[in-house]
Protein backbone atom coordinates (compact mmCIF):
# COMPACT_ATOMS: atom_id res chain seq x y z
CA UNK A 1 0.00 0.00 0.00
CA UNK A 2 1.53 3.14 -0.96
CA UNK A 3 1.74 6.12 1.59
CA UNK A 4 0.66 9.75 1.03
CA UNK A 5 1.47 12.59 3.49
CA UNK A 6 0.25 16.00 4.62
CA UNK A 7 -0.53 18.32 6.80
CA UNK A 8 -4.93 17.57 6.35
CA UNK A 9 -6.75 14.96 4.94
CA UNK A 10 -10.19 15.73 4.24
CA UNK A 11 -12.57 12.69 3.92
CA UNK A 12 -15.49 14.43 2.11
CA UNK A 13 -15.84 16.87 -0.42
CA UNK A 14 -18.82 18.68 0.16
CA UNK A 15 -19.72 21.85 1.97
CA UNK A 16 -17.84 21.59 5.02
CA UNK A 17 -14.73 19.59 3.57
CA UNK A 18 -13.90 22.02 0.57
CA UNK A 19 -13.58 24.71 2.84
CA UNK A 20 -11.52 23.42 4.82
CA UNK A 21 -9.50 22.56 2.07
CA UNK A 22 -8.93 26.04 0.64
CA UNK A 23 -8.56 27.80 3.74
CA UNK A 24 -6.13 24.92 4.68
CA UNK A 25 -4.59 25.57 1.45
CA UNK A 26 -4.71 29.60 1.33
CA UNK A 27 -2.43 28.84 5.40
CA UNK A 28 -0.25 27.35 3.95
CA UNK A 29 -1.13 23.65 4.79
CA UNK A 30 -0.73 20.82 2.52
CA UNK A 31 -3.95 19.14 1.73
CA UNK A 32 -5.13 15.69 0.16
CA UNK A 33 -8.92 15.98 -0.35
CA UNK A 34 -11.11 13.03 -0.98
CA UNK A 35 -14.80 12.57 -2.18
CA UNK A 36 -16.52 9.74 -4.12
CA UNK A 37 -18.50 11.24 -5.64
CA UNK A 38 -18.74 15.21 -6.87
CA UNK A 39 -17.27 18.28 -5.46
CA UNK A 40 -19.24 20.32 -3.37
CA UNK A 41 -21.63 17.50 -2.49
CA UNK A 42 -25.37 17.09 -1.34
CA UNK A 43 -25.84 20.94 -1.10
CA UNK A 44 -24.22 21.57 -4.75
CA UNK A 45 -25.19 18.34 -6.66
CA UNK A 46 -29.00 17.70 -4.74
CA UNK A 47 -29.79 20.29 -2.03
CA UNK A 48 -29.77 23.71 -1.56
CA UNK A 49 -28.39 25.26 -5.14
CA UNK A 50 -31.24 22.85 -7.53
CA UNK A 51 -33.98 22.88 -4.99
CA UNK A 52 -33.49 26.84 -5.11
CA UNK A 53 -33.32 27.03 -8.49
CA UNK A 54 -36.72 25.08 -8.85
CA UNK A 55 -38.35 27.61 -6.19
CA UNK A 56 -37.09 30.52 -8.07
CA UNK A 57 -38.75 29.08 -11.27
CA UNK A 58 -42.06 28.42 -9.07
CA UNK A 59 -41.85 32.06 -7.96
CA UNK A 60 -42.01 33.02 -12.02
CA UNK A 61 -44.90 30.52 -12.72
CA UNK A 62 -46.63 32.26 -9.63
CA UNK A 63 -45.78 35.88 -11.04
CA UNK A 64 -47.56 35.19 -14.31
CA UNK A 65 -50.47 33.39 -13.38
CA UNK A 66 -50.99 36.83 -10.51
CA UNK A 67 -49.71 39.38 -12.59
CA UNK A 68 -53.52 40.61 -13.00
CA UNK A 69 -53.17 41.97 -9.67
CA UNK A 70 -49.79 44.60 -10.46
CA UNK A 71 -51.89 45.52 -13.47
CA UNK A 72 -49.97 43.34 -15.63
CA UNK A 73 -52.00 41.64 -18.22
CA UNK A 74 -49.59 38.25 -18.22
CA UNK A 75 -50.94 34.18 -18.90
CA UNK A 76 -49.53 31.24 -17.16
CA UNK A 77 -49.49 28.86 -20.52
CA UNK A 78 -48.25 26.05 -18.61
CA UNK A 79 -44.63 24.88 -16.76
CA UNK A 80 -41.65 23.43 -19.68
CA UNK A 81 -40.35 20.84 -16.80
CA UNK A 82 -37.99 19.92 -19.58
CA UNK A 83 -36.65 23.88 -19.43
CA UNK A 84 -36.60 24.07 -15.61
CA UNK A 85 -34.42 20.96 -15.44
CA UNK A 86 -32.10 22.67 -17.83
CA UNK A 87 -31.43 26.30 -15.86
CA UNK A 88 -32.06 24.39 -12.74
CA UNK A 89 -27.95 21.73 -14.08
CA UNK A 90 -26.89 24.58 -16.21
CA UNK A 91 -26.62 26.52 -12.66
CA UNK A 92 -25.18 23.51 -10.56
CA UNK A 93 -22.57 22.66 -13.53
CA UNK A 94 -21.48 26.34 -13.48
CA UNK A 95 -20.84 26.32 -9.96
CA UNK A 96 -19.04 23.06 -10.32
CA UNK A 97 -16.76 23.91 -12.34
CA UNK A 98 -15.93 27.21 -10.12
CA UNK A 99 -14.99 24.69 -7.47
CA UNK A 100 -13.06 22.32 -9.41
CA UNK A 101 -11.06 25.39 -11.04
CA UNK A 102 -10.80 26.61 -7.28
CA UNK A 103 -9.44 23.35 -5.92
CA UNK A 104 -6.39 23.18 -8.76
CA UNK A 105 -5.79 26.99 -7.91
CA UNK A 106 -5.11 26.41 -4.18
CA UNK A 107 -3.11 23.54 -5.02
CA UNK A 108 -5.26 20.69 -3.24
CA UNK A 109 -4.37 16.98 -3.95
CA UNK A 110 -7.65 15.92 -5.37
CA UNK A 111 -8.42 12.30 -4.90
CA UNK A 112 -11.63 10.79 -6.21
CA UNK A 113 -12.78 7.43 -5.40
CA UNK A 114 -14.17 5.62 -1.84
CA UNK A 115 -12.32 6.18 1.20
CA UNK A 116 -12.23 4.37 4.66
CA UNK A 117 -10.95 5.87 7.80
CA UNK A 118 -7.91 3.47 8.87
CA UNK A 119 -7.35 4.91 12.26
CA UNK A 120 -4.56 7.12 13.96
CA UNK A 121 -4.92 10.10 11.17
CA UNK A 122 -5.37 7.77 7.67
CA UNK A 123 -7.36 7.18 5.10
CA UNK A 124 -7.60 4.52 2.78
CA UNK A 125 -8.61 4.85 -0.77
CA UNK A 126 -8.50 1.92 -3.47
CA UNK A 127 -4.91 0.69 -2.23
CA UNK A 128 -3.42 4.09 -1.19
CA UNK A 129 -3.08 5.11 1.97
CA UNK A 130 -2.96 8.93 3.08
CA UNK A 131 -2.08 9.87 6.06
CA UNK A 132 -2.03 13.53 7.53
CA UNK A 133 -0.93 15.55 10.99
CA UNK A 134 -5.02 16.01 10.75
CA UNK A 135 -7.87 14.04 10.23
CA UNK A 136 -11.25 15.73 8.85
CA UNK A 137 -14.16 14.00 8.69
CA UNK A 138 -17.01 15.48 6.50
CA UNK A 139 -19.07 12.50 4.74
CA UNK A 140 -22.15 14.21 4.85
CA UNK A 141 -25.99 13.09 4.97
CA UNK A 142 -28.51 11.02 2.98
CA UNK A 143 -32.23 11.34 2.66
CA UNK A 144 -34.41 9.03 5.54
CA UNK A 145 -36.86 7.19 5.29
CA UNK A 146 -39.29 5.91 7.98
CA UNK A 147 -39.09 1.71 9.13
CA UNK A 148 -40.72 -0.59 6.96
CA UNK A 149 -41.16 2.55 4.40
CA UNK A 150 -39.08 1.90 1.33
CA UNK A 151 -37.86 4.35 -1.31
CA UNK A 152 -38.59 3.17 -4.94
CA UNK A 153 -41.35 3.77 -7.74
CA UNK A 154 -43.98 6.50 -6.15
CA UNK A 155 -42.12 6.90 -3.43
CA UNK A 156 -39.31 8.96 -4.20
CA UNK A 157 -37.00 10.83 -1.42
CA UNK A 158 -35.94 14.77 -2.27
CA UNK A 159 -32.77 13.51 -4.30
CA UNK A 160 -35.40 12.16 -7.20
CA UNK A 161 -37.78 14.49 -6.32
CA UNK A 162 -35.27 17.05 -8.03
CA UNK A 163 -35.01 14.90 -11.62
CA UNK A 164 -38.63 14.73 -11.88
CA UNK A 165 -39.37 14.98 -16.04
CA UNK A 166 -43.09 15.68 -15.32
CA UNK A 167 -45.35 17.46 -12.84
CA UNK A 168 -47.52 15.22 -10.65
CA UNK A 169 -50.95 16.12 -11.08
CA UNK A 170 -51.33 15.09 -6.75
CA UNK A 171 -48.67 14.66 -4.19
CA UNK A 172 -48.60 13.91 -0.80
CA UNK A 173 -45.55 14.95 1.27
CA UNK A 174 -44.71 13.30 4.28
CA UNK A 175 -42.79 15.42 6.57
CA UNK A 176 -43.78 19.29 7.23
CA UNK A 177 -40.19 20.65 8.18
CA UNK A 178 -37.96 22.37 5.53
CA UNK A 179 -37.39 20.12 2.76
CA UNK A 180 -41.41 19.09 2.78
CA UNK A 181 -42.61 22.55 2.67
CA UNK A 182 -40.35 24.19 -0.03
CA UNK A 183 -41.18 20.95 -2.46
CA UNK A 184 -44.73 21.38 -1.55
CA UNK A 185 -44.64 25.42 -2.52
CA UNK A 186 -42.72 24.14 -5.82
CA UNK A 187 -45.29 21.75 -6.78
CA UNK A 188 -48.22 23.74 -5.80
CA UNK A 189 -46.94 26.94 -7.84
CA UNK A 190 -46.31 24.39 -10.73
CA UNK A 191 -49.83 23.33 -10.30
CA UNK A 192 -50.11 20.26 -8.64
CA UNK A 193 -52.30 19.21 -5.47
CA UNK A 194 -50.43 18.99 -2.34
CA UNK A 195 -51.23 17.84 0.79
CA UNK A 196 -48.81 17.76 3.96
CA UNK A 197 -48.49 15.05 6.60
CA UNK A 198 -46.66 15.96 9.84
CA UNK A 199 -46.37 13.88 12.91
CA UNK A 200 -45.46 17.26 14.88
CA UNK A 201 -48.29 19.71 15.87
CA UNK A 202 -47.74 22.13 13.45
CA UNK A 203 -45.65 22.94 10.12
CA UNK A 204 -41.69 23.86 10.72
CA UNK A 205 -41.74 22.45 14.05
CA UNK A 206 -38.16 23.87 14.90
CA UNK A 207 -39.31 27.37 14.04
CA UNK A 208 -41.09 29.74 16.49
CA UNK A 209 -44.54 29.37 16.88
CA UNK A 210 -44.96 32.15 15.40
CA UNK A 211 -43.39 31.20 11.91
CA UNK A 212 -45.42 28.36 12.00
CA UNK A 213 -49.00 29.71 12.65
CA UNK A 214 -47.53 32.50 9.59
CA UNK A 215 -46.60 29.59 7.05
CA UNK A 216 -49.57 27.80 7.93
CA UNK A 217 -52.07 30.58 7.06
CA UNK A 218 -50.08 31.42 3.82
CA UNK A 219 -50.43 27.82 2.78
CA UNK A 220 -54.15 27.71 3.83
CA UNK A 221 -54.39 30.77 1.09
CA UNK A 222 -52.71 28.47 -1.52
CA UNK A 223 -54.82 25.71 -0.97
CA UNK A 224 -52.07 23.69 0.37
CA UNK A 225 -53.42 20.99 2.29
CA UNK A 226 -51.36 20.31 5.65
CA UNK A 227 -52.45 17.23 8.33
CA UNK A 228 -50.14 17.70 11.69
CA UNK A 229 -50.38 16.06 14.82
CA UNK A 230 -51.35 12.95 12.62
CA UNK A 231 -49.11 9.72 12.33
CA UNK A 232 -48.44 7.89 8.41
CA UNK A 233 -48.90 4.32 9.08
CA UNK A 234 -48.44 2.73 5.29
CA UNK A 235 -48.37 3.19 2.07
CA UNK A 236 -49.04 0.77 -0.87
CA UNK A 237 -48.24 1.61 -4.84
CA UNK A 238 -49.26 0.33 -8.42
CA UNK A 239 -48.76 1.72 -11.79
CA UNK A 240 -51.68 4.23 -10.85
CA UNK A 241 -50.48 6.09 -7.76
CA UNK A 242 -49.96 5.88 -4.21
CA UNK A 243 -52.09 5.14 -0.76
CA UNK A 244 -51.13 6.75 1.90
CA UNK A 245 -52.82 5.65 5.15
CA UNK A 246 -52.59 7.95 8.20
CA UNK A 247 -53.53 6.46 12.12
CA UNK A 248 -56.55 8.97 11.93
CA UNK A 249 -57.95 6.16 9.29
CA UNK A 250 -57.72 8.31 6.43
CA UNK A 251 -56.83 7.41 3.50
CA UNK A 252 -55.07 10.09 0.87
CA UNK A 253 -54.55 9.06 -2.62
CA UNK A 254 -52.11 10.55 -4.66
CA UNK A 255 -49.77 10.27 -7.79
CA UNK A 256 -46.23 10.73 -5.75
CA UNK A 257 -45.36 10.10 -2.49
CA UNK A 258 -42.14 12.48 -1.36
CA UNK A 259 -40.35 10.99 2.15
CA UNK A 260 -38.82 14.45 3.73
CA UNK A 261 -38.28 12.77 7.66
CA UNK A 262 -34.99 14.67 7.70
CA UNK A 263 -31.76 13.25 6.60
CA UNK A 264 -29.74 10.79 8.59
CA UNK A 265 -25.35 11.06 9.35
CA UNK A 266 -23.44 9.46 6.17
CA UNK A 267 -21.57 7.85 8.37
CA UNK A 268 -21.79 3.68 8.45
CA UNK A 269 -19.35 2.00 5.91
CA UNK A 270 -16.27 4.24 6.31
CA UNK A 271 -14.56 2.46 9.05
CA UNK A 272 -15.29 5.28 12.00
CA UNK A 273 -16.61 2.16 14.26
CA UNK A 274 -13.51 0.10 13.17
CA UNK A 275 -10.61 2.75 14.44
CA UNK A 276 -12.45 3.44 17.50
CA UNK A 277 -14.30 6.76 16.76
CA UNK A 278 -16.98 7.55 19.68
CA UNK A 279 -20.54 7.40 17.83
CA UNK A 280 -23.93 8.27 19.10
CA UNK A 281 -26.68 7.36 17.21
CA UNK A 282 -24.76 7.13 13.48
CA UNK A 283 -23.29 10.64 14.08
CA UNK A 284 -19.78 12.07 15.52
CA UNK A 285 -20.08 14.07 18.67
CA UNK A 286 -17.51 16.43 19.19
CA UNK A 287 -16.19 19.17 21.42
CA UNK A 288 -16.88 22.77 20.84
CA UNK A 289 -13.45 22.70 19.36
CA UNK A 290 -14.97 20.11 16.60
CA UNK A 291 -12.43 17.58 18.03
CA UNK A 292 -13.43 14.00 18.26
CA UNK A 293 -12.47 11.74 20.70
CA UNK A 294 -9.63 10.94 18.53
CA UNK A 295 -6.05 12.56 18.81
CA UNK A 296 -6.01 14.92 16.02
CA UNK A 297 -9.30 13.72 14.31
CA UNK A 298 -12.15 16.26 13.61
CA UNK A 299 -15.53 16.34 12.28
CA UNK A 300 -17.75 18.79 10.38
CA UNK A 301 -21.20 19.22 8.86
CA UNK A 302 -24.04 16.92 8.67
CA UNK A 303 -22.35 14.09 11.00
CA UNK A 304 -21.40 15.79 14.08
CA UNK A 305 -25.10 16.73 15.86
CA UNK A 306 -26.90 19.64 15.49
CA UNK A 307 -28.62 21.97 12.93
CA UNK A 308 -27.94 20.06 9.17
CA UNK A 309 -27.04 23.38 7.40
CA UNK A 310 -24.76 23.86 4.45
CA UNK A 311 -23.44 26.85 5.87
CA UNK A 312 -22.97 25.92 9.17
CA UNK A 313 -20.84 23.05 7.55
CA UNK A 314 -19.11 25.54 5.43
CA UNK A 315 -18.07 26.98 8.40
CA UNK A 316 -17.03 24.69 10.58
CA UNK A 317 -14.59 23.92 7.95
CA UNK A 318 -12.93 27.20 7.90
CA UNK A 319 -12.73 26.84 11.64
CA UNK A 320 -10.98 23.48 12.12
CA UNK A 321 -7.94 24.76 9.10
CA UNK A 322 -7.68 27.58 11.16
CA UNK A 323 -7.65 25.39 14.62
CA UNK A 324 -4.86 23.45 12.67
CA UNK A 325 -3.08 26.37 11.39
CA UNK A 326 -2.53 27.67 15.20
CA UNK A 327 -5.19 30.73 15.03
CA UNK A 328 -7.33 29.84 17.79
CA UNK A 329 -10.86 31.00 16.29
CA UNK A 330 -13.96 31.34 18.24
CA UNK A 331 -15.72 28.66 18.67
CA UNK A 332 -19.19 28.63 16.36
CA UNK A 333 -22.33 29.42 18.39
CA UNK A 334 -24.97 26.89 17.12
CA UNK A 335 -28.03 29.35 18.20
CA UNK A 336 -26.07 32.14 16.06
CA UNK A 337 -25.92 30.22 12.79
CA UNK A 338 -29.37 31.52 10.28
CA UNK A 339 -31.84 29.40 9.13
CA UNK A 340 -34.15 29.62 6.12
CA UNK A 341 -37.06 27.75 4.73
CA UNK A 342 -37.18 29.23 0.81
CA UNK A 343 -41.28 28.40 0.74
CA UNK A 344 -43.41 30.86 -0.88
CA UNK A 345 -43.43 32.77 1.54
CA UNK A 346 -40.24 32.47 3.16
CA UNK A 347 -39.17 31.23 6.94
CA UNK A 348 -36.08 32.82 8.07
CA UNK A 349 -34.51 32.60 11.71
CA UNK A 350 -31.52 33.03 14.11
CA UNK A 351 -30.89 32.86 17.95
CA UNK A 352 -33.20 31.46 20.10
CA UNK A 353 -37.29 30.56 19.68
CA UNK A 354 -39.43 32.28 22.50
CA UNK A 355 -39.82 28.98 24.54
CA UNK A 356 -36.32 28.44 24.07
CA UNK A 357 -35.39 31.82 25.38
CA UNK A 358 -37.92 31.45 28.34
CA UNK A 359 -36.33 28.21 29.42
CA UNK A 360 -32.76 29.80 29.73
CA UNK A 361 -33.86 33.40 30.74
CA UNK A 362 -37.02 32.63 32.87
CA UNK A 363 -40.50 34.02 31.62
CA UNK A 364 -39.68 37.60 31.96
CA UNK A 365 -38.20 37.66 28.11
CA UNK A 366 -39.96 40.36 26.21
CA UNK A 367 -41.19 39.64 22.76
CA UNK A 368 -42.07 41.80 19.82
CA UNK A 369 -43.86 41.17 16.52
CA UNK A 370 -44.32 43.37 13.53
CA UNK A 371 -46.82 43.40 10.50
CA UNK A 372 -45.83 43.51 7.46
CA UNK A 373 -48.43 45.05 6.25
CA UNK A 374 -46.92 48.24 8.00
CA UNK A 375 -43.97 47.67 5.59
CA UNK A 376 -44.35 49.77 1.98
CA UNK A 377 -42.13 47.40 0.53
CA UNK A 378 -43.81 44.35 1.65
CA UNK A 379 -47.41 45.67 0.42
CA UNK A 380 -45.56 46.54 -2.93
CA UNK A 381 -44.78 42.84 -3.27
CA UNK A 382 -47.96 41.73 -1.72
CA UNK A 383 -46.47 39.77 0.90
CA UNK A 384 -47.93 39.32 4.36
CA UNK A 385 -46.30 37.98 7.35
CA UNK A 386 -43.69 39.54 10.10
CA UNK A 387 -40.44 40.19 11.92
CA UNK A 388 -40.33 38.78 15.58
CA UNK A 389 -38.22 39.75 18.04
CA UNK A 390 -36.83 38.02 21.59
CA UNK A 391 -35.15 39.98 24.36
CA UNK A 392 -33.72 38.62 27.27
CA UNK A 393 -34.45 40.30 30.76
CA UNK A 394 -32.13 43.60 30.50
CA UNK A 395 -30.27 42.18 27.82
CA UNK A 396 -29.67 42.28 24.13
CA UNK A 397 -32.06 40.79 21.07
CA UNK A 398 -31.87 36.80 21.44
CA UNK A 399 -33.93 35.87 18.67
CA UNK A 400 -35.22 36.83 15.27
CA UNK A 401 -38.06 35.35 13.83
CA UNK A 402 -39.49 36.51 10.09
CA UNK A 403 -41.44 35.09 7.39
CA UNK A 404 -42.72 36.78 3.99
CA UNK A 405 -41.22 36.64 0.45
CA UNK A 406 -37.65 37.46 0.21
CA UNK A 407 -37.18 37.34 4.05
CA UNK A 408 -34.11 35.10 3.65
CA UNK A 409 -32.13 37.91 2.34
CA UNK A 410 -32.68 39.96 5.52
CA UNK A 411 -31.62 37.19 7.74
CA UNK A 412 -27.39 38.59 7.22
CA UNK A 413 -28.28 41.49 9.56
CA UNK A 414 -30.44 39.90 11.65
CA UNK A 415 -27.58 37.61 12.46
CA UNK A 416 -25.18 40.13 12.80
CA UNK A 417 -27.75 41.58 15.80
CA UNK A 418 -27.71 38.29 17.61
CA UNK A 419 -24.52 37.43 17.05
CA UNK A 420 -23.31 41.02 18.31
CA UNK A 421 -25.74 40.76 21.12
CA UNK A 422 -27.11 44.07 19.92
CA UNK A 423 -29.71 45.99 22.10
CA UNK A 424 -32.68 46.80 20.50
CA UNK A 425 -31.23 51.03 21.64
CA UNK A 426 -28.49 50.33 19.44
CA UNK A 427 -30.36 48.63 16.55
CA UNK A 428 -32.93 51.83 16.36
CA UNK A 429 -30.12 54.41 15.46
CA UNK A 430 -29.19 52.42 12.26
CA UNK A 431 -31.16 53.90 9.40
CA UNK A 432 -32.91 51.40 7.22
CA UNK A 433 -33.64 52.28 3.48
CA UNK A 434 -36.76 53.23 2.46
CA UNK A 435 -38.76 51.38 0.97
CA UNK A 436 -37.09 48.06 2.06
CA UNK A 437 -38.45 45.18 3.94
CA UNK A 438 -35.23 45.79 6.10
CA UNK A 439 -37.12 48.79 7.71
CA UNK A 440 -39.03 45.92 9.60
CA UNK A 441 -36.42 45.31 10.92
CA UNK A 442 -35.82 48.59 11.98
CA UNK A 443 -39.23 49.31 13.21
CA UNK A 444 -39.47 46.07 14.99
CA UNK A 445 -36.33 47.25 17.11
CA UNK A 446 -37.85 51.13 17.58
CA UNK A 447 -40.90 49.42 19.29
CA UNK A 448 -38.79 47.19 21.59
CA UNK A 449 -36.68 50.27 22.16
CA UNK A 450 -39.92 52.52 23.10
CA UNK A 451 -40.18 54.22 20.18
CA UNK A 452 -42.76 52.38 17.79
CA UNK A 453 -43.80 54.21 15.00
CA UNK A 454 -45.59 52.42 11.92
CA UNK A 455 -46.91 50.28 15.09
CA UNK A 456 -50.91 50.07 15.76
CA UNK A 457 -51.95 49.59 19.37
Amino acid sequence: MTDTSADLVILGGGSGGYAAAFRAAELGLSVTLIEKDKLGGTCLHRGCIPTKALLHAAEVADSARDGEQFGVKTVLEGVDIAGVNKYKDTIVSRLYKGLQGLTKAHKINYVEGTGTFAGGTSVDVDGTRYTGKNVLLATGSYSKTLPGLDLGGRIIASEDALNLDYIPEKVVVLGGGVIGVEFASVWASFGAEVTIVEALPRLVPNEDEFASKQLERAFRKRKIAFKTGVRFTGAKQDDKGVSVSLESGETLEADLMLVAVGRGPNTAGHGYDEAGLRMDRGFVPTDERLRTNLDNVYAVGDIVPGLQLAHRGFQQGIFVAEEIAGLNPTPIDEAGIPRVTYSHPEVASVGLTETAAKEKYGSDVTTFTYDLAGNGKSQILKTSGGVKLVKAPDGPVVGLHLVGDRVGELIGEAQLIYNWEAFPEDVAPLVHAHPTQTEALGEAHLALAGKPLHVHG
